[in-house]
């Protein structure tokens, strides 16, 4: 037996290493991921909040997402019946990027299709459904929401300013009446209000930028309703605006040529909006004058803001016009209040020393008189036309106006009536009777010397065949025969003329009162 031992048998050890299977990483991974989702769900969570809505139409659970600037921010989580059974309560998952949004000023509000004279808004919701819509707010944090029933005018954080009209025709404006300008909107209506007074309606508008920097301290606001149609002194005006204005309204506006970069006016600034084109652009002017006229005839289409001219420029406007009764002596008189502006009159070699109502008191002592004429045949519409009539005078009425009065003559039209009355006032004094009678006689006497007439031709022809006769017995070349030659072509030439005058008479009888006709 071979007992033979191997040296380095003893110290040969057996090592048995532990190996965890691939198999065990899979699980691994996974628990790994799972757990690093839902950390970030967890961390990507914002915080719950509520929002009472007056109806739950269209909103559903888990679908119904919460956008802003069309971008999801949260979702509806559930939907719930307020304790007075008068709201419904949303309840919606926010995301942790909308925390910094929930405000206490924040708005939200259901987007759902609408049509209007605006425009189609909403169409993206027909597919996917409604949304709620999010405008950020200021204000310390909130986690509970009133919601809107109608979305804000301005559903974004628009960059421009706002500004103060006031108005005492609102009309059909608006929340969201559109601004425009020169044709190009701009701007809209916000809200309106009275004001502290009550005695005028604000509206609160936005001009969006760039065009906030036209609003400058001469601006002017009207009342654009499409079509602008007007009759006055001149004739009819027409002028028309955008077709939305003419459908929903508007406001336009435009800036003077005059006003400046200097002169852009700082937010919140009140201005007046007018009622039409026409009253925006007529100019204010501080120096006034005011006087009395009265005018003896009619003043039927005279009205207040009727243009008073100085030989056909415009110098001032009709403020009033009123009627008095003298109780005493039963006259009637009609009071004409005007307003001059001695500013639109351009003066030369100006004397400071000598003022607008001493310039005024010499123009009238120099003749200068109001009167009353036809602005425009069409509409009828009279104006007052300042002249000079150096041969009227002055004759002044019971005057007792606050306002010094300003002489009158009568207007060319009543000076026409008044003639004609007078013609007709003469022509209306003549016998016109005892005239027909003679004018009868006359033709009656004309006749019968017609009828004369025709016998002494008779006769006048038998005397001329005698003396025919007569002229044929005498020697020729003798003296008699020659006279009596002449004789009988005088009578032939007197006989000629009776008869063409017989025939005349017989076919123009008026012709003794009326004349004979011209050729």
């Amino acid at each position: 037996m071979n007992d033979f031992i191997d040296p380095d048998a003893s110290e040969v050890t057996i090592n048995k290493k532990t190996e965890l299977p691939l198999v065990w990483f899979l699980p691994l991974i996974a628990l790994l991921v799972s757990g690093w989702l839902i950390t970030k769900s967890y961390n990507e969570k914002g915080p719950v909040i509520t929002i009472s809505f007056p109806t739950a139409e269209g909103l559903e659970v888990d679908k119904t997402k919460i956008r802003y600037l069309n971008v999801e921010i949260g979702k509806v989580t559930a939907l719930s019946i307020s304790d007075d059974l008068k709201t419904i309560l949303v309840t919606a998952q926010m995301n942790s990027t909308a925390a910094d949004y929930l405000n206490q000023n924040t708005n939200f509000w259901v987007v759902r299709p609408q049509v209007g004279l605006g425009g189609i808004s909403g169409l993206g919701t027909l597919l996917s459904g409604p949304y709620i819509a999010i405008k950020p707010g200021d204000g310390s944090r909130e986690d509970h929401f009133t919601g809107l029933t109608t979305p804000p005018v301005l559903k974004h954080n628009a960059e421009g300013r706002y500004f103060t009209l006031e108005t005492n025709n609102l009309g059909s404006m608006k929340p969201g009446t559109p601004i425009n300008f020169h044709g190009i909107t701009v701007g809209e209506v916000l809200s309106h209000a009275l004001s502290d007074e009550a005695n005028a309606i604000r509206l609160t508008v936005f001009i969006n930028k760039p065009y906030d920097q036209f609003i400058r301290k001469n601006t002017r606001f009207w009342i654009d309703s499409g079509v602008d149609l007007s009759a006055g002194a001149d004739g009819f005006k027409v002028r028309t605006g955008p077709l939305i204005s003419l459908l929903s309204g508007g406001i336009a506006f435009r800036a003077a040529a005059e006003d400046t970069v200097e002169n852009i006016q700082p937010e919140n600034s009140v201005f007046p909006l007018y009622d039409t084109y026409e009253l925006s652009t007529q100019i204010v002017y501080q120096n006034t004058l005011k006087y009395v006229m009265y005018f003896n005839g009619s003043v039927r289409g005279l009205t207040v803001g009727a243009p008073v001219q100085l030989r056909g420029i415009p110098i001032g406007k009709v403020t009033d016009i009123n009627l008095e009764l003298d109780m005493k002596t039963a006259e009637i008189h009609i009071p004409v209040t005007v307003e001059l502006e001695p500013d639109r009159i351009n003066e030369i070699n100006n004397d400071h020393s000598i003022s607008n109502k001493d310039i005024i008191a010499q123009l009238i002592n120099k003749g200068l008189r109001a009167q009353l004429q036809t602005g425009s045949l069409l509409t009828g519409q009279l104006l007052v036309d300042l002249d000079y009539h150096p041969k009227s005078k002055i004759v002044l009425s019971d005057n007792h106006s606050v306002y010094p009065e300003f002489p009158t003559t009568a207007s060319s039209l009543d000076q026409f009536t008044h003639s004609a009355n007078i013609i007709m006032d003469k022509v209306a004094k003549l016998p016109l009777e005892e005239l027909t009678v003679e004018a009868n006689k006359t033709l009656q006497e004309l006749q019968g010397t017609s009828k004369a007439a025709t016998v002494m031709l008779g006769s006048t022809d038998k005397t001329m065949t005698s003396a025919h006769q007569v002229l044929s017995t005498l020697e020729p070349g003798s003296t008699t025969h020659y006279e009596l030659e002449q004789l009988l072509r005088e009578l032939t030439q007197a006989a000629s003329s009776v008869k063409q005058l017989t025939d005349y008479l017989e076919q123009n009888p008026n012709s003794l009162i009326r004349g004979k006709k011209e050729q």
